[in-house]
């Protein structure tokens, strides 16, 4: 059995919606409110559960408080299948919890309160190297303290298990942890903060790639939104462009890059060619735009015949 590990934040998120995104200074009235279960671990964990087959197996690390938002966290992830075996809750500390805000136009501004999600350290991580010994691959991004990202990434290697890493929230990083990471995945705003260079264009993306492939990273992904994702690669037979994304009409974006992220790794872990996997990626977050929520909107495997 194929087995897949995400480690990473877990959120109760409290959303707003508005006609337009406030500006600085400025207050306005919300169309609507609702409470979501979101997190970029966990969503994305999510979305690997949702859209892998019947022969894998979803594995995630995180840590929580002991409090209602958790146990409804993770009665919800028991449902879509999710091993917790590793989770870890605090009592002395809240679950980590987001502001979101959605504009009409389906772009939102997110403002993160970490809560237990600052307590996933890198000894946890280490008490947790089993999961690691008999994982695939290891999915995580930037919403947990950096040394236990580092650390996970370190045991991953040390295990040969297939890294990838969504740099989100925008960071710069090290040489040392980026050699470490075999696909990384960020957005334009993400591949900037890491490289310096602004994303514009394909030209733009070529040189930020190209900056993060002198940094070790063998696999470059940058989404470009209702585009899609400029691939490149490095070694024999290398591929540098863009798979077109899909043509719909978004409604919230929040959860559209853990989507893709979760997605990539389940196409990849089912023996997808690179370009195949980000195309299955594509489609996958081109129906959680189409929808509200961050893990509500994520679709099941059986859903991707919806979009063309």
């Amino acid at each position: 059995m194929t087995k897949l590990l995400v480690i990473g934040s877990a959120n109760i998120d409290h959303v707003m919606e508005f006609d337009c995104l406030p500006k600085a200074g400025e207050t306005l009235m919300s169309e609507g409110y609702r409470i979501e279960h979101g997190g970029k671990g966990a969503n994305q964990a999510v979305a690997c559960a949702r859209l892998k087959g019947d022969e894998a197996e979803v594995s995630f690390i995180c840590a929580l408080g002991c409090d209602d938002a958790a146990a409804a966290m993770m009665n919800s992830w028991r449902l879509d299948g999710i091993a917790l075996e590793q989770v870890k809750q605090f009592d002395n500390v809240a679950t980590g919890s987001a502001m979101i805000f959605v504009g009409g136009n389906a772009e939102n501004s997110i403002g993160v309160a970490s809560g237990a999600n600052s307590r996933l350290s890198a000894q946890w991580i280490g008490e947790c190297e089993s999961v690691f010994e008999s994982s695939d691959s290891l999915l995580i991004q930037l919403e947990t303290p950096l040394e236990s990202v580092k650390a996970a990434l370190q045991l991953a290697r040390k295990h040969k298990c297939k890294t990838i890493l969504n740099p989100a929230p925008a960071a710069r990083l090290d040489a040392g942890l980026l050699s470490l990471v075999d696909i990384i995945t960020p957005n334009e705003t993400e591949a900037e903060a890491l490289t310096g260079v602004r994303v514009t264009d394909l030209e733009s993306a070529e040189r930020a790639a190209a900056a993060l492939h002198s940094a070790g990273v063998s696999v470059v992904i940058i989404t470009l939104g209702a585009q899609g994702a400029f691939l490149s690669e490095v070694g024999d037979h290398a591929f540098k462009g863009l798979i077109k994304g899909y043509d719909v009409t978004p409604v919230d974006t929040v959860a559209a890059g853990d989507t893709f992220n979760g997605a990539l790794m389940v196409g990849l872990s089912e023996g997808m060619e690179m370009i195949k996997a980000i195309d299955f990626a594509n489609q996958s977050a081109a129906i959680a735009v189409t929808r509200h929520g961050a893990q509500r909107g994520i679709p099941k495997r059986s859903e991707l015949s919806e979009v063309k």
